[in-house]
């Protein structure tokens, strides 16, 4: 499985931007997906997740961020909106396969299985 992530930018605080992931290779239907962050010197974090009929979110970003699958079987999208300096980052989609216990949940990155290699978001004050 293949990822490939696209819609970054630099855009002011209060802003919106939509990101977009996209498989080359196979459907994400049967996969769980998640959109994970990670700024210089952080470590990773998970900021949504779709799947098992679930959609999570972290705190920080509850309210403004919304993630969705797309019309398309290869599509996963974020809708970021009222966005802040402190979600400047890189951002990741990531699959794994869904039906298996995963200890961690939804935002542990090591049971995360497929990785994009991610598009950069920064947000001036």
């Amino acid at each position: 499985l293949q990822l490939e992530e696209s819609g970054g930018g630099s855009v002011q605080a209060e802003g919106s931007l939509r990101l977009s992931c996209v498989s080359s290779t196979y459907s994400l239907s049967t996969f769980c997906l998640g959109w994970f962050r990670q700024a210089p010197g952080k470590e990773r974090e998970g900021v949504a997740f779709i799947g098992d009929s679930r959609i999570r979110y972290a705190d920080s970003v509850k309210g403004r961020f919304s993630i969705s699958q797309g019309n398309a079987e290869n599509e996963l999208h974020l809708e970021m909106k009222n966005l802040k300096p402190e979600d400047t980052s890189m951002y990741y989609c990531a699959a794994r396969r869904c039906g298996a216990w995963y200890s961690g949940g939804p935002f542990d990155p090591t049971e995360y299985q497929y990785w994009g290699q991610g598009t950069q978001v920064s947000v001036s004050s």
